[in-house]
């Protein structure tokens, strides 16, 4: 099995706290990683400004820099649940 490669991340927006920015739940016996609530409460902010407004250059970037993690934490988790899920296929 060939793990694809991480996906590059470009920036961190300077409003990601550098303490509890991702949390860990566990799924079915398998670690998953999402963005804190309180990342997640920028990131609707910051949505919901942008669909009444028009964001400032740098909330834009501050946003398109979430969605890159938000897609990195995605692929990590795709990868862990496929590891979890051939693994189990390996012990029936």
């Amino acid at each position: 099995m060939t793990i694809p490669l991480l996906p590059t991340l470009h920036n961190l927006p300077t409003t990601l706290p550098l303490e509890g920015a991702v949390t860990i739940e566990l799924q079915e016996g398998t670690p998953i990683f999402r963005a804190s609530s309180n990342v997640q409460n920028r990131i609707e902010t910051l949505l919901l400004q942008q669909q009444n407004s028009q964001l400032t250059p740098e909330e834009e970037e501050e946003l398109d820099s979430y969605e890159e993690i938000d897609d990195y934490l995605s692929f990590l988790n795709r990868i862990v649940r496929n590891f979890a899920h051939n693994q189990n296929k390996q012990l029936i």
